[in-house]
């Protein structure tokens, strides 16, 4: 059989989770199917990487949701042109234009993708819940299937009007091979950072973000520090930096300078994961499949997550799951893993995190579901065209 030709649509190529799965996906399916990508906005910092992976990629430069007439077009010119079996689709917006843009072109093999929980009524953007409304009225036309990384999120949807009867869960997986225990990582990291080999170590990697809640891991972390005064926090990402003038003036309210290091963007996630003692995702709404908690898992690092998404089930037996907004009880969860962490159970709390991430939500299991999937949709495709 031939390959498979799959047309990815997706908002944008940046260092978010679903372009991070996306391009994952795309690398480690190359073999059975010829790529392209077309991103709603500007190549981020996935398009020269999947150029040098020889796929096609186009970019619209549409700004964060809006779009244009002549974008709509030339979207619509490359779904005509590639003529995929299938148009893969990721997030409310790429969902929407993209598979308008498919079906106008006459692709019906469209799968939708969902990759968020749900979306907060004042904190989310206008264009992005009105994407989802629209979405839930088409979704009984426009995709053939629509794949949730996220069981939480499928329901949730489903809730929201979204056809029931067309979800599919397809986990997130890793590159066990990438994600992996690093003992060298937590000297190296610590030295970069200047804290102590004993110092209980937390870690949280995440742009600065209202869903991510950091006013209340702060205020955990100042419950925490009371009983464990060698305590240091890293916090890793987007906005994680002295420049961010909102996230040092949160950090000062609760008397948390000198234990708080900031260290802003990283292309090297997987040593700073490898070198904490735990890692915590503070998160209020909106998770659906948190990739960072099945990263720092696989690479022996247990967390302490809020029950937003699926972020419980990827945690599983292996660590602490809290209700979100509560801070009291994220404190005492951050306490109590440390302590384990820390003490003569973390080794065997390390491997079991490892173990349970290979079991669950490895690289294989993700693209072999997909690839059943697109090849079914291929499959009854070319069925009703011979009929």
């Amino acid at each position: 059989m031939a390959h498979l030709v799959v047309l990815h649509v997706i908002a944008g190529l940046g260092r978010g989770g679903a372009e991070a799965v996306m391009a994952r996906l795309v690398a480690a399916s190359a073999a059975q199917c010829r790529h392209v990508v077309v991103s709603l906005s500007d190549d981020g910092v996935h398009g020269a990487r999947l150029r040098m992976q020889g796929v096609s990629v186009h970019t619209l430069g549409w700004r964060r949701g809006r779009a244009t007439a002549g974008g709509l077009f030339r979207l619509y010119r490359v779904v005509r042109d590639v003529r995929p079996d299938v148009v893969q689709t990721w997030m409310y917006h790429a969902d929407l234009v993209g598979g308008l843009a498919a079906r106008l072109a006459g692709v019906r093999a469209v799968s939708w993708g969902i990759r968020n929980s749900d979306l907060h009524p004042q904190r989310s953007s206008r264009s992005a819940r009105m994407a989802l409304r629209l979405c839930a009225l088409l979704s009984a036309w426009v995709p053939r299937v629509i794949v949730s990384c996220s069981e939480r999120a499928a329901r949730l949807h489903a809730a929201l009007g979204y056809r029931a009867d067309r979800m599919q869960t397809i986990s997130n997986g890793l590159d066990l091979h990438t994600w992996s225990v690093r003992p060298q990582a937590r000297a190296e990291q610590r030295a970069r950072w200047g804290i102590g080999m004993a110092a209980p170590l937390l870690g949280m990697v995440a742009r600065w973000d209202p869903q991510k809640d950091h006013a209340n891991l702060f205020e955990a972390l100042s419950q925490v520090a009371r009983a464990l005064p060698e305590l240091v926090c890293v916090l890793v990402g987007p906005g994680m930096d002295a420049e961010n003038a909102n996230l040092i003036r949160a950090i000062r309210a609760r008397g948390l300078q000198g234990r708080i290091v900031l260290d802003g963007p990283r292309d090297d996630v997987v040593d700073v994961v490898a070198a904490l003692d735990v890692h915590v995702l503070s998160s209020a709404y909106g998770e659906a499949f948190p990739n960072v908690v099945a990263e720092a898992m696989a690479c022996g690092t247990p967390c302490v997550v809020t029950d937003v998404g699926d972020s419980g089930r990827i945690v599983g037996a292996c660590g602490w799951v809290v209700p979100p907004c509560d801070a009291q009880a994220l404190g005492e969860a951050l306490q109590e893993a440390l302590t384990v962490v820390c003490g003569d159970g973390g080794a065997a709390l390390r491997a079991a995190c490892r173990q349970h991430v290979e079991e669950h939500f490895g690289l294989d299991r993700m693209v072999q579901a997909y690839l059943q999937l697109w090849a079914r949709l291929r499959t009854e495709g070319d069925a009703r065209c011979a009929a």
